[in-house]
């Protein structure tokens, strides 16, 4: 049974504003800022649309908005690349 008693969204909203925060907590601060990295290209065409954080191959969590091109590319990432097209 939906609310309509209450302004606002009801439980929808909240566990949506709920992700969106949980989402936020979790990229990380420091060195995506430093090197582009490596992700499926789908994660990253997807996260153009809808600004969800994108997985790295080294791990780090990250919206891609910079030009990869400007930056080193990272170095754990590359080496994890390199392996598995080895």
């Amino acid at each position: 049974m939906a609310q309509t008693d209450h302004p606002g969204g009801g439980t929808d909203t909240l566990d949506r504003e709920l992700q969106e925060l949980l989402n936020r907590e979790q990229v990380e601060e420091g060195d995506h800022e430093r090197f582009a990295h490596y992700a499926p290209k789908n994660a990253i065409m997807e996260s153009a649309l809808t600004g969800k954080p994108v997985r790295a191959l080294c791990g780090k969590l990250w919206v891609p908005g910079r030009d990869p091109e400007k930056f080193p590319v990272c170095p754990t990432c590359k080496e994890i690349y390199d392996k598995l097209n080895s």
